[in-house]
Protein backbone atom coordinates (compact mmCIF):
# COMPACT_ATOMS: atom_id res chain seq x y z
CA UNK A 1 0.00 0.00 0.00
CA UNK A 2 1.35 3.42 -0.93
CA UNK A 3 2.38 5.67 1.93
CA UNK A 4 3.39 9.33 1.77
CA UNK A 5 6.42 8.52 3.94
CA UNK A 6 7.81 6.17 1.28
CA UNK A 7 10.25 8.26 -0.81
CA UNK A 8 9.06 6.81 -4.14
CA UNK A 9 5.38 7.38 -3.35
CA UNK A 10 6.11 10.90 -2.07
CA UNK A 11 8.10 11.77 -5.21
CA UNK A 12 5.21 10.56 -7.37
CA UNK A 13 2.68 12.73 -5.50
CA UNK A 14 4.96 15.79 -5.68
CA UNK A 15 5.56 15.27 -9.40
CA UNK A 16 1.84 14.96 -10.10
CA UNK A 17 1.12 17.95 -7.86
CA UNK A 18 3.41 20.13 -10.00
CA UNK A 19 1.36 19.26 -13.10
CA UNK A 20 -1.72 21.09 -11.76
CA UNK A 21 -2.52 24.24 -13.71
CA UNK A 22 -4.86 27.18 -13.00
CA UNK A 23 -7.18 25.93 -15.76
CA UNK A 24 -7.20 22.27 -14.65
CA UNK A 25 -10.81 21.05 -14.75
CA UNK A 26 -12.35 18.61 -12.32
CA UNK A 27 -13.41 15.26 -13.73
CA UNK A 28 -15.94 15.04 -10.88
CA UNK A 29 -17.13 17.15 -7.97
CA UNK A 30 -17.82 20.84 -7.59
CA UNK A 31 -14.47 22.26 -6.48
CA UNK A 32 -12.24 24.35 -8.68
CA UNK A 33 -8.57 23.43 -8.71
CA UNK A 34 -7.81 26.41 -6.42
CA UNK A 35 -10.52 25.33 -3.96
CA UNK A 36 -9.09 21.80 -3.98
CA UNK A 37 -5.64 23.18 -3.18
CA UNK A 38 -7.12 25.10 -0.25
CA UNK A 39 -9.08 21.99 0.78
CA UNK A 40 -6.06 19.67 1.00
CA UNK A 41 -4.28 22.11 3.29
CA UNK A 42 -6.74 21.50 6.14
CA UNK A 43 -6.15 17.75 6.63
CA UNK A 44 -2.42 18.28 6.05
CA UNK A 45 -2.41 20.86 8.87
CA UNK A 46 -4.32 18.36 11.03
CA UNK A 47 -1.76 15.63 10.32
CA UNK A 48 1.08 18.01 11.25
CA UNK A 49 -0.67 19.06 14.46
CA UNK A 50 -0.97 22.68 13.26
CA UNK A 51 -4.76 22.53 13.40
CA UNK A 52 -6.83 20.74 16.01
CA UNK A 53 -10.43 19.90 15.23
CA UNK A 54 -12.91 18.40 17.67
CA UNK A 55 -13.87 14.79 17.14
CA UNK A 56 -17.27 14.73 15.50
CA UNK A 57 -20.23 12.65 16.67
CA UNK A 58 -20.35 10.79 13.33
CA UNK A 59 -16.63 10.15 13.82
CA UNK A 60 -17.25 8.57 17.22
CA UNK A 61 -20.00 6.43 15.73
CA UNK A 62 -18.55 5.47 12.34
CA UNK A 63 -14.90 6.61 12.31
CA UNK A 64 -13.17 3.31 13.06
CA UNK A 65 -15.32 1.45 10.51
CA UNK A 66 -14.70 4.11 7.86
CA UNK A 67 -10.97 4.17 8.63
CA UNK A 68 -10.65 0.44 7.95
CA UNK A 69 -12.51 0.82 4.68
CA UNK A 70 -10.53 3.87 3.51
CA UNK A 71 -7.18 2.33 4.46
CA UNK A 72 -7.82 -0.60 2.10
CA UNK A 73 -6.04 -0.97 -1.25
CA UNK A 74 -8.98 0.58 -3.12
CA UNK A 75 -8.75 4.28 -4.11
CA UNK A 76 -11.13 6.70 -2.43
CA UNK A 77 -14.50 6.52 -4.16
CA UNK A 78 -15.83 9.44 -6.18
CA UNK A 79 -18.52 11.34 -4.30
CA UNK A 80 -17.16 10.60 -0.83
CA UNK A 81 -18.73 13.12 1.58
CA UNK A 82 -16.49 15.93 2.83
CA UNK A 83 -16.49 17.09 6.43
CA UNK A 84 -17.94 20.63 6.52
CA UNK A 85 -14.74 22.00 8.12
CA UNK A 86 -12.81 20.87 5.01
CA UNK A 87 -15.19 22.43 2.45
CA UNK A 88 -13.77 25.45 0.61
CA UNK A 89 -16.16 27.94 -0.95
CA UNK A 90 -15.65 31.17 -2.80
CA UNK A 91 -12.74 32.31 -4.89
CA UNK A 92 -9.20 31.20 -4.14
CA UNK A 93 -6.03 32.26 -5.93
CA UNK A 94 -4.45 29.24 -7.63
CA UNK A 95 -0.81 30.33 -7.22
CA UNK A 96 -1.24 31.28 -3.56
CA UNK A 97 -3.04 28.04 -2.69
CA UNK A 98 -0.61 25.89 -4.66
CA UNK A 99 2.36 27.49 -2.90
CA UNK A 100 0.80 26.99 0.56
CA UNK A 101 -0.29 23.41 -0.19
CA UNK A 102 3.12 22.54 -1.62
CA UNK A 103 4.94 23.91 1.43
CA UNK A 104 2.68 21.97 3.82
CA UNK A 105 3.01 18.77 1.82
CA UNK A 106 6.80 19.10 1.65
CA UNK A 107 6.95 19.78 5.39
CA UNK A 108 4.90 16.66 6.10
CA UNK A 109 7.05 14.49 3.83
CA UNK A 110 10.32 15.85 5.23
CA UNK A 111 9.12 15.43 8.84
CA UNK A 112 8.28 11.80 8.16
CA UNK A 113 6.68 9.58 10.75
CA UNK A 114 8.31 11.59 13.56
CA UNK A 115 6.58 14.77 12.40
CA UNK A 116 3.03 13.41 12.47
CA UNK A 117 0.69 14.58 15.20
CA UNK A 118 -0.09 12.41 18.19
CA UNK A 119 -3.57 13.99 18.31
CA UNK A 120 -6.56 11.97 17.23
CA UNK A 121 -8.05 12.46 13.79
CA UNK A 122 -11.32 14.44 14.01
CA UNK A 123 -13.24 11.66 12.24
CA UNK A 124 -11.14 8.47 12.36
CA UNK A 125 -9.87 8.76 15.95
CA UNK A 126 -6.48 7.40 17.01
CA UNK A 127 -4.15 6.75 14.10
CA UNK A 128 -0.61 5.43 13.76
CA UNK A 129 1.98 7.37 11.79
CA UNK A 130 1.73 4.72 9.06
CA UNK A 131 -2.06 5.21 8.87
CA UNK A 132 -1.54 9.01 8.59
CA UNK A 133 0.91 8.39 5.73
CA UNK A 134 -1.44 6.04 3.88
CA UNK A 135 -4.51 8.20 4.41
CA UNK A 136 -2.68 11.36 3.30
CA UNK A 137 -1.29 9.63 0.19
CA UNK A 138 -4.76 8.34 -0.73
CA UNK A 139 -6.36 11.76 -0.14
CA UNK A 140 -3.76 13.48 -2.34
CA UNK A 141 -4.07 10.78 -5.00
CA UNK A 142 -7.88 11.15 -4.96
CA UNK A 143 -7.74 14.89 -5.64
CA UNK A 144 -4.94 14.65 -8.17
CA UNK A 145 -7.00 12.06 -10.08
CA UNK A 146 -9.99 14.41 -9.72
CA UNK A 147 -8.03 16.98 -11.74
CA UNK A 148 -6.58 14.53 -14.23
CA UNK A 149 -3.01 14.27 -12.93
Amino acid sequence: MKNLFDPTAAADILSRFEKLQPDSKALWGRMTVAQMLAHIQVPTEVSLGDRQLKRSIPGFLFGSFAKKKLLSEKPFPVGLPTDPSFVMKGDHDFQTEKKKASALLSRLIEGGVAGVTKDTHPFFGKMTAEEWGILTWKHMDHHLRQFGV
